[in-house]
Order: C-alpha cells, then structure tokens, then sequence
C-alpha cells in the first residue's frame, strides 16, 4: 500500500513536469506566432491550452484523492499542498500564452510588432523558454539551490519590459496608440510568465527546505 501509495505523490511530480513542456511549447510558439503573423499557428495555441487546463484537471483531482484516502502529513503534506501551487502558477503561464497568440490573431495579417522591438520580443520569448525549463528541471530533481537562482534569472525579462517601457514612450515612437497597446499587454503577459516560473521555482524551495524563500 505504501508502495502505491508514493507512486500517487511521484506522479504529481510527472504531472507538473508534463505542465512544464506544455507551457514552454505554448509560449514558444505563441512567440514565432506574433512575430511571424501566423494565424495557424496562434490559433493552435488557442486550442491547445485544453491540454494545460486538463493535465492541471487531473492533477487536482489526484491531489483531492491523497487527501481524502490516504490523509498525508509531514514531507508528503507539503508535496501535495506544493504541487497545487505549482499546477495554478503552471495553469496561469498557459493561459498568458494564449493571450500573446490572441494578440496575433487580432492583428494578423499584420504583425503587431514593429521591426525595430522584434529583437527584444524575440529574447522576451526564449527567457521565458528557459525559465520555464529550468523550472521543470527543478521540480522533476528537486534541486532547491538551482530553483533559488530563477529569481535572479528574471532580472533579465525584467529588464526587457523595461526596454519596450523606454521604447513606445520615446519621442521618435511613430507607430501610433494601438500598437503601443498592443506591446504594453504582450509585455505584460511575459513578464507574468516570468513570475509563475519563479513562483514555480520557489514553491521547490519551499518542497525541500520546509522554509519560503526570502
């Protein structure tokens, strides 16, 4: 019975990882989707997210059945409260995905990035790729001192919403207000991605230390 049973608490952790790939896989594509203005491919986006919301689904249902049947407490208590955590924040990145091939939709056939601030979505997207994927390698290990560096690792999407901040608010901006909206909300919606990784990230922290994260 014990056995079964830490085979249940090991398959949450397959679950997040699984998350993990899905939301990587969302934001990639999501990313060559607005700066290619490819219709198909923001709107394969948009449908997949089904897969997110049903592996986070069955997470929870897994985890609602732990604590009915089995009652855990100490180590296996935080894994199970954890990895709600985790699935909500992993959930969350899912749906910022979409909202980024959403603004590709709404703009296609047209880009709705200007040429000069391709650049800066472009690293945008592969920070939130690797931040993603650092965060999964974290959960399937729990390597709590790799997790702690993700903090400092979102200095740099920080820094790039900075840089489309400085960039639609200069003198020389000649694209207009709807594209300045446009860039606002899909920097905003990579720099949330960005958080719920580190969210991720210190919810591991938190799994193996039993102490949050300052």
């Amino acid at each position: 019975m014990r056995d079964a049973y830490h085979e249940e608490l090991d398959s949450l952790t397959d679950k997040l990882v699984e998350m993990t790939r899905l939301t990587r896989s969302a934001i990639s594509r999501a990313t060559t989707a607005l700066l290619d203005a490819d219709l198909q491919l923001a709107e394969s986006v948009i449908s997949r997210d089904e897969e997110v919301n049903a592996t986070f689904a069955d997470l929870e249902a897994s985890i609602f059945e732990l604590m009915a049947r089995q009652q855990p407490v100490a180590v296996d208590l935080r894994m199970v409260i954890t990895a709600l955590r985790m699935g909500t924040d992993l959930e969350r990145m899912g749906d910022l995905a979409v909202h980024v091939a959403k603004v590709a939709r709404l703009r296609h056939p047209e880009s709705a990035i200007p040429p000069e601030l391709r650049s800066t979505i472009l690293e945008m997207g592969q920070v939130a790729e690797n931040l993603v994927t650092k965060a999964g390698s974290c959960v399937a290990s729990r390597d709590a001192e790799s997790a702690m560096e993700l903090d400092a690792d979102d200095d740099a999407m920080d820094r790039l919403h900075r840089k489309l901040f400085r960039d639609i608010l200069a003198k020389d901006w000649a694209h207009g207000v709807e594209p300045a909206i446009d860039i606002t909300l899909v920097g905003r919606y990579y720099e949330r991605y960005a958080d719920h990784a580190v969210r991720v990230a210190q919810a591991v922290v938190y799994l193996v230390t039993g102490s949050r994260p300052n």
